[in-house]
């Protein structure tokens, strides 16, 4: 028997998956969504235990992500708890085979890292062949996959789909729920109340408090308040007699030097360093500049799990701990209590599993005392990611092989000419100051101006407004849009402190304009900042320097929509010093993503790929449109082959459009159909109407149309814009106009 009682809530996780996986009506995919901290590697370890006490030659391959040795440490818990269990590595697999009634804990990076080994040809057998040999033999496979979010790709499909598991069991703490037929989730109060975890998550406790008076960077405000709870912790474990000494976790959202060092100049002021082993620090060595951080200044960090000296000891001695980003998955410290996540712009999110980090209770229990029965978080972020899944990551994917009669279709795709980059900069700024003339309804007097910009909605002053997450939190699912509470703090500009902050929200505004940096600032001071700056002619305010401080960052987000929307106005497009012409073939396989056990399944056989069907087009991930004109191609006769093209990568069919900024883009048509006569259709489709309102929401819509038009009649192809409005698809391939029910939209059952 497991040497550990297991929680009411880890028993009934333990039933579900022993049922699930012994009764032949379940569904072969099965997802269990455990909170961080409520023991999901000790669920897993019973269940495997009382699953081969009934299948006891059955093998169990357990895949963990590659970061943070997650293999390890879950095997070493197997073997701690359950010394009776049989366990392996993949260098165990690799050399012996697979053998009945094991558990094999295996790294996915070791096995779809580029020039794996464990896949390659060589003179031992390679995984795919020791799987095939265990099917030989007749032997059985159940699948955990843990962190299931993480490696969902085409190579760990391939490995997957050739163990061809009787049960696979995908466990995380924000799994994707749609992939998987059975579901089972552990709920998050039942872990608070067995006292796993905190009770409450507070976030930007107190901060109403700090006095803005003198100007602060954001960083020194929520280190300064971060510490103030730490030494309440600290002293509350005291009073409890407990051993603990509580650590503050101190997030970057890239390894950005001067905001590392930043931070610790600060804590070295407040008493905290490398030197006195109060202070440690775990960034990736994924670059030079890192990699001389650590050996220069830290030399060897333990942050693992299972050392005597490791930074996850209940009273180890640092009590700062600055690392880049995620926390490896699986790492442990039950003693990390505080969270402050830092910023580099005003986009950036936190997430769920890093807030799951600071809920372990280091005793497991709760001591009536909300110091030390809550955690916190310190972030001016305004919003957070409830899940760490990527767009387009989600889903499982199937792979598909082109059909051989479609392999003789060529055409020609176009790429960017490198050589036509060159921007007018004074045309360019010339062609800004009229757009926010026009918009704005804008004129020479520049207090009036002002008034304007109010009135639309623009931050003036020389305080920066900071709007940022508050309040006291129970589960991580009550913060969200509907729960979530606000604070606001004015903090004074100071030019030195804030240079950084102005630094980020020029990049932000710049990666539209496509310019330099330097280039992008010289605009934004021209048309903004007073004084001798610039030319007086093209000046829409007189701000001083604190105020265009103030202004830029205050309003980035706003100038950004400005100059995206700027960049969408229709634009005379040129040949790009003659663009790259390219042949193009379509891809001889291709990884669509689709829903599982979706019912009603069908192959669309006019699609070139062998096995492509219904569940690769669900609403989960195509458009109306999108939709709306498989099916229609499918139903039509004169269609012969319908292939969907990339969205971007140099496999796929591009064309070259330019943007009100000079900028050469790069647009993928949505689809290539060959109909009976042998004739080409390049078809992009874009959002329709519904109930008169437009739902495109492509601002490059008309500069892509224009350089589509031009790409069709050079090479000889037909083309066309495709909407949905009321059900019906409309083509446009004339003048783009908006409003679909202009003569130029007509019905694509007219056309083909």
């Amino acid at each position: 028997m497991i040497g550990l009682k297991l929680k009411d809530f880890q028993e009934k996780a333990v039933d579900f998956l022993f049922e699930k996986t012994t009764n032949s009506k379940s569904k072969p995919k099965i997802v269990l969504q455990s909170p961080t901290g409520s023991g999901k590697t000790i669920i897993l370890v019973a269940y495997i235990e009382k699953y081969l006490d009934y299948h006891e030659d059955d093998i169990i391959c357990w895949f963990c992500p590659g970061k943070g040795e997650l293999e390890e440490q879950s095997k070493e818990k197997m073997c701690r708890f359950s010394p009776t269990l049989k366990t392996g590595t993949l260098f165990d697999i690799l050399s012996s085979g697979f053998v009945s009634g094991t558990s094999y804990f295996i790294n996915w990076e070791t096995i779809t890292k580029k020039d794996n080994t464990a896949i390659r040809e060589s003179e031992r057998k390679n995984l795919f062949e020791r799987i095939s040999e265990a099917h030989r033999k007749g032997k059985n496979f159940i699948i955990i996959i843990d962190e299931e979010h993480q490696n969902n790709t085409s190579k760990a499909d391939d490995i997957i789909s050739s163990i061809n598991a009787k049960y696979e069991i995908r466990v995380s703490a924000t799994p994707n729920k749609r992939v998987v037929g059975e579901f089972y989730e552990i709920p998050e109060l039942d872990v608070i109340n067995e006292e796993l975890i905190t009770r409450f998550m507070y976030i930007n406790k107190g901060l109403e408090s700090v006095s803005v008076i003198d100007p602060k960077n954001e960083a020194e405000i929520l280190l300064e308040k971060a510490d103030e709870v730490r030494k309440e912790i600290a002293q509350a474990y005291i009073d409890e007699k407990e051993d603990v000494r509580p650590l503050v976790l101190v997030q970057f959202p890239n390894l950005n030097d001067e905001l590392i060092e930043f931070v610790e100049n600060k804590l070295n002021n407040m008493g905290y360093s490398y030197q006195n082993k109060l202070l440690a620090s775990w960034f990736s060595a994924e670059n030079k500049e890192d990699k001389d951080r650590k050996s220069k200044k830290l030399g060897k960090i333990n942050i693992g799990t299972r050392d005597e000296d490791s930074i996850t000891k209940a009273n180890a001695s640092p009590v700062f701990l600055l690392f880049k980003q995620a926390l490896a998955t699986g790492w442990d410290c039950p003693r990390a209590k505080i969270l402050v996540k830092l910023r580099e712009n005003m986009s950036d999110t936190f997430e769920i599993q890093t807030l799951g980090r600071l809920r372990r209770m280091p005793k497991a229990k709760h001591y009536g005392r909300d110091i030390l029965d809550c955690s916190y978080l310190y972030t001016f972020d305004e919003k957070y990611k409830l899940d760490v899944i990527k767009a387009g990551s989600g889903f499982e994917t199937q792979r598909l092989f082109l059909k051989d009669e479609v392999k003789t279709i060529k055409l020609k795709k176009e790429l960017r000419n490198q050589d036509g980059n060159y921007v007018d900069e004074q045309e360019m700024r010339n062609r800004i100051y009229e757009f926010f003339k026009e918009k704005y309804s804008l004129d020479s007097i520049k207090q009036e101006n002002r008034k304007r910009l109010e009135n639309a909605g623009f931050i003036f002053g020389t305080s920066l407004k900071r709007k940022y997450l508050t309040g006291k939190y129970s589960t991580l699912m009550q913060v969200n849009e509907e729960h979530a509470q606000y604070g606001i703090m004015d903090i004074e500009v100071n030019t030195h402190i804030h240079g950084i902050d102005r630094q980020h929200c020029v990049d932000a505004i710049k990666k539209h304009i496509g310019l330099s940096y330097d280039k992008t600032h010289q605009i934004l001071k021209t048309l903004f900042l007073g004084g001798n700056f610039g030319n007086k002619r093209y000046k829409l305010l007189n701000l001083n320097l604190r105020e265009f401080y103030a202004f830029i960052i205050n309003n980035v987000d706003r100038l950004k929509e400005d100059f995206i929307t700027f960049s969408g106005i229709k634009y005379l497009q040129v040949q790009w010093l003659e663009n790259r012409i390219e042949d193009f073939v379509i891809p001889s396989e291709e990884h669509y993503r689709y829903v599982p056990f979706e019912p009603n399944v069908r192959n669309l056989e006019t699609n070139v790929y062998k096995e492509y069907n219904t569940s690769m087009i669900t609403d989960d991930f195509r458009s109306t449109s999108e939709r709306l004109f498989e099916k229609y191609c499918e139903k039509n006769p004169n269609v012969k082959y319908v292939y969907k093209n990339g969205d971007s990568g140099q496999q796929y069919l591009s064309v070259v459009y330019g943007t009100n900024f000079d900028k050469q883009r790069l647009f993928y048509p949505d689809y290539i159909i060959q109909l009976q006569d042998g004739s080409i259709w390049l078809i992009e489709t874009k959002g329709g109407e519904k109930n008169g309102q437009s739902k495109n929401i492509d601002i490059q819509v008309e500069n892509k149309f224009e350089a589509f038009k031009e790409f069709a009649k050079k090479h000889g192809y037909k083309f066309g814009f495709v909407r949905d409005r009321n059900d019906e698809l409309y083509l446009n391939n004339t003048d783009y106009v908006e409003d679909m029910k202009n003569n130029s939209w007509l019905l694509l059952a007219e056309i083909f």
